[in-house]
């Protein structure tokens, strides 16, 4: 049904509204913040909803689906909102099972199943299954945030199809729920006595039977001999599973209609048993085509899984960010092949005896088998990204699903490659595929000029011609996201119109008004419509990108984002191509596991406050159709501001969104000529209140103190009243750094280094400063300071302030680039601060003086590493746990640091905590305190209280420090503290008496 014909049947939102408020008991939102959050999933499509629902119960559900077809309104059912192919949008009301919905309601170990609501995280399902031994086999890469509802309606598949099938596969019974209220359980395989029972029943449950019985009789000789028997084949209606002679199961046909025909309530689903061990081989060939024509050879061998990526997918790792190459055998592409077995050895012998019995062109050039955990963790980390990885090609350009996983029977896979790789060429296009070899399953994004009219055009003929070629291989449109609104229009080119017809009389069966999911497989949406773009934003003649072509020039500019404050340089300085870096899969919504994006939503679980969530409310805000008053919209503040600003996302998200930066941008453009909150004069201008107590510490430190006081100075600060204020040093560093120089105490004559005295450790935590001193002169380097007040600015980026960051950066770069110059490197102790000198100066002060002041900062650990590789740090037999800074995760990475805590003997365990929950201001500010508390109690503070009384805690970072401090009472460390203890214990020349730098404060 097209979009001009739902509008007709509509009645006002505000009877719909009323209506679905006074049954539910769950989320009713048709405000405008909420709709820009479900405009878009993770396709390319974007369709603003009238409302959206998000239930708290089955019930609900019920409710919602039968107020929307009393008022005639279409419903769109939606589960982590990861789909690719646009089936989980639409102008109708949008019903998101995945907040609350989440109940694994029964596990039957002996029987192998487990009832679930749809709303439930495939990796929480895993795990609860695990307990068992077993698991739910169907492992798509989304496994951290896709539910099983979305599942069920894309029938997902995931790496491990090759063993033990897709999700139509794996389905016992769906509790499903049709438009009109009806709702059902339906099963799987029954006997024909028992199809003919069911025919009999009263009202619209035998009415649907006797219509699917009227269906197969029509169709029989087509769905028997139209329908591609492999088992990668998704696209349309799955038909053919109700013959006869596949037991007319009706639980597996619904799976993959897409929410087109029934609204599922739950499932049950089969388990499998898991493997008690794994090997895995790594197989290298010179292409994919090469890879793909071994795969029929390798199937023979009973492999768990087969998976292909090429040299084009691994360099994409390294752009991303990726730390350390992972390593590979020879090739330009590789298979990643499964085995199981009874114990490591057993399965590595497998492996070993599958490579050694290939020949021929199935012979690999090269292969290794891997049974080190962390090493397969690593490849599948390849593997699993892909969708972000390949979203940019290697110059930059936008790279875009739509042909995103087309499928063949895997004996014609080679062929296929072979000339798909001649269609790209034929178009100009370029893409990288990778994906499920073993089933002849491909993922490619490729890019499509979909910004504009052309590449829209270009768009659909590339789609035609690609359908017509994967048909002529024997394949299938789809091979596990579902058709949406991307394939569905192509759709005739795979079947024969009579099978056509038959998919509308099974829609109709179910959905007879065709208020379910409408437009997608059934009467299609074009597949060039509703496309989700946004025009270049750069003003026509910036200084900043003079090389911009005529064409370029003349495209339409966008007013509200022409004029933005950073300089966005990994995207040639157009905001609006930063915005369409988010492109919706979701890692962001992940509810556990390594990483530390993205904090804020791991606690409240809103949509609202993931990195994808604000990514799609700022892209709102720039279209400026949902959400219009422009920078100084509440919907996109309010969303911002439980965002931490923690950085995890710049590492984390598969295409290095950076929501730190973007909310520094909006703030400072939502706050201009206006007055901000309290907490950005406090805590934002933080350094300049920090110099003014240095006149007189011991008394601004009493004051705050106080009775009475203590309380006033919070409130007028926009401080939290339950956070302790920080005391100020009795001391500075800087003063007693020098004060140590005129009395002949500093070392001299090594090779120099700058040390950056950072506020936070100038100010508030002297003894950090003064023992990486005591480091660096054991490691053979004399320490200067650079000239005067200088500061980072990091107080001001995060608030929003950015016309006074880029001055207090402009006066730091003054003060480092005459010293860089010189060749000295420069070493900051305070995380969060060197990595604004990294990363965030650039960004707001870009050039070369700038470009070559954060190329010569270092951490500590980083410093020592690289420029004294021959020095040996003091031996500490001791145990700790170590806390990680996000912002060293997000920009230096913490390897370094991991190498020095080794080389000093200390048994460290790295904590996978994600951030604090302090970060900076942000857990001081007024209303902040519970969301802080809450992600430090996930797992840094419970750590902490149970570690031993003698367990170093080490944390670089004053905000990981103070938070373990307010928490759990105990005292953490930096690591340059823990060293130069090391070193004075040892008895090192200079660490004895009062000759090092002791500046106040020290507990």
């Amino acid at each position: 049904m097209a979009d001009a014909q739902l509008s007709s049947s509509r009645t006002a939102p505000a009877d719909l509204r009323r209506d679905l408020e006074r049954r539910i008991r769950g989320t009713v939102a048709f405000d405008p913040g909420t709709l820009a959050l479900y405009t878009s999933d993770a396709s390319n499509y974007r369709r603003v909803p009238l409302g959206v629902v998000i239930p708290e119960t089955v019930d609900d559900c019920a409710a919602a689906v039968r107020t929307c077809a009393e008022h005639g309104v279409p419903v769109v059912p939606r589960g982590g909102g990861t789909s690719i192919a646009g089936n989980a949008i639409g102008t109708g009301v949008v019903i998101d099972t995945s907040r609350h919905l989440r109940a694994i309601e029964h596990i039957d170990p002996v029987a192998r199943t487990a009832t679930v609501q749809p709303g439930v995280i495939l990796d929480d399902l895993r795990e609860a299954a695990s307990a068992h031994g077993l698991t739910f086999a169907p492992d798509p890469s989304t496994h951290s945030r896709c539910t099983v509802g979305g599942m069920v309606g894309n029938n997902a598949c995931g790496s491990h199809s090759v063993a033990w099938g897709t999700t139509a596969d794996n389905i016992v019974s769906l509790d499903v729920l049709l438009a009109d209220g009806t709702r059902m359980t339906v099963g799987s395989r029954h006997t024909p006595e028992e199809w003919a029972e069911l025919t009999r029943l009263p009202g619209r449950e035998g009415g649907i039977y006797t219509a699917i019985d009227r269906i197969v009789e029509e169709h029989r000789a087509d769905l028997r001999t139209a329908m591609p028997e492999f088992r990668r084949r998704v696209s349309g209606y799955a038909l053919d599973r109700l013959l006869p002679e596949k037991g007319r199961d009706v639980a597996a046909a619904l799976v993959g209609t897409e929410g087109t025909c029934v609204f599922v309530l739950g499932a049950t689903v089969r388990l499998v048993e898991a493997p008690p061990a794994r090997a895995l081989a790594v197989l290298g060939y010179p292409d994919a085509a090469a890879a793909a024509d071994a795969v029929p050879d390798l199937l023979r061998h009973a492999p768990l899984t087969a998976e292909g990526i090429n040299h084009r997918m691994v360099a994409a790792l390294d752009r991303h960010g990726s730390r350390s190459r992972v390593p590979l055998p020879e090739g330009g592409a590789w298979l990643l092949v499964e085995i199981a077995g009874a114990e490591p050895a057993e399965a590595a012998g497998a492996a070993e005896r599958m490579l050694s019995e290939l020949t021929g062109a199935s012979q690999p050039q090269d292969a290794v088998v891997v049974t080190d955990a962390a090493h397969q963790r690593a490849l599948w980390r390849i593997r699993e990204e892909g969708a972000g990885l390949t979203q940019r090609t290697p110059g930059g350009d936008d790279a875009w699903s739509g042909w995103e996983d087309a499928a063949v029977p895997p004996e014609n896979l080679g062929g296929y490659l072979r000339d798909f790789d001649a269609l790209m060429e034929r178009h100009g296009r370029f893409g990288v595929v990778y994906g499920h070899f073993g089933d002849g399953c491909l993922h490619v994004r490729i890019d499509f000029g979909l910004t504009r009219e052309r590449g829209r055009r270009e768009y659909r003929a590339f789609m035609e011609e690609a359908a017509d070629l994967v048909v002529a291989h024997g394949g299938s449109l789809s091979g596990e996201h579902g058709d949406g609104q991307a394939r569905s229009e192509l759709l005739h080119r795979m079947y024969p119109e009579r099978i056509i017809r038959a998919f509308g009389a099974f829609k109709r069966a179910w959905d007879p008004d065709g208020l379910m999911n409408p437009g997608i497989i059934v009467d299609p949406l074009p597949l060039d419509a509703d496309i989700r773009v946004a025009e270049d934003t750069r003003p026509p003649a910036s200084p900043r990108h003079p090389r911009r072509t005529a064409s370029e020039r003349s495209r339409p500019v966008l007013p509200l984002l022409s004029e933005v404050a950073l300089a966005y340089t990994d995207d040639d300085g157009d905001f609006a191509r930063t915005l369409r870096r988010c492109s919706g899969v979701g890692k962001c919504r992940r509810q556990s596991g390594p990483g530390v994006m993205c904090p804020s939503y791991q606690v409240t679980q809103e949509e609202r406050h993931s990195t994808r969530g604000r990514a799609h409310l700022l892209f709102e805000m720039a279209k400026g159709e949902v959400i219009t008053d422009g920078w100084r919209s509440e919907e996109v503040r309010e969303s911002l501001d439980l965002c931490l600003s923690c950085k995890g996302c710049l590492s984390d998200c598969p295409v290095n969104v950076d929501m730190a930066a973007y909310k520094s941008e909006f703030l400072h453009q939502h706050y201009r000529g206006r007055p901000r909150p309290a907490a950005h004069y406090s805590m934002g201008w933080l350094p300049l209140w920090a110099r003014l107590a240095a006149l007189a510490p011991a008394e601004a430190n009493r004051a705050a103190r106080l009775p009475g006081v203590s309380g006033l100075v919070k409130r007028l600060a926009g401080v939290a009243a339950r956070r302790d204020l920080p005391a100020f040093a009795t001391t500075t560093f800087t003063r007693a750094f020098r004060r140590r120089q005129r009395r002949g105490q500093a070392r001299t004559g090594g090779r120099r280094v700058v040390l950056w005295p950072d506020t936070f450790g100038n100010h508030l935590d002297p003894g950090v400063l003064a023992a990486a001193t005591r480091v660096l002169e054991d490691a053979g380097f004399t320490v200067v300071l650079p000239g005067g007040q200088v500061c980072c600015g990091l107080t001001w980026v995060s608030t929003g302030q950015l016309d006074v960051a880029r001055a207090v950066m402009r006066r730091a770069v003054h003060a480092l680039e005459p010293l860089v110059a010189e060749g000295l490197p420069v070493v900051g102790l305070e995380p969060s601060c060197t990595a604004a000198l990294r990363h965030d100066l650039v960004e707001l002060l870009p050039g070369p003086a700038s470009e070559r002041v954060a190329e010569a900062v270092h951490t500590l650990a980083g410093f020592l590493n690289a420029h004294a590789p021959a020095w040996r740090p003091p031996r500490l037999s001791a145990a700790a746990l170590a806390q990680v800074h996000c912002h060293q995760h997000a920009v230096m990475g913490f390897d370094a640091e991991r190498a020095l805590i080794a080389r000093a003997g200390i048994d460290g365990e790295v904590l996978d905590s994600g951030c604090c929950g302090l970060a900076g201001d942000f857990g001081f500010t007024e209303g902040h305190y519970e969301i802080s508390t809450a992600i430090g109690e996930r797992e840094l503070l419970p750590r902490v209280r149970a570690a031993d009384a003698d367990t170093l805690v080490l944390a670089d970072g004053y905000s990981c420090r103070t938070q373990i401090d307010q928490g759990t009472g105990r005292r953490a460390l930096h690591l340059a503290e823990v060293l130069a203890r090391g070193i004075a214990a040892r008895g090192a020349p200079g660490s004895a008496g009062g000759a090092e730098p002791r500046a106040g404060n020290e507990r």
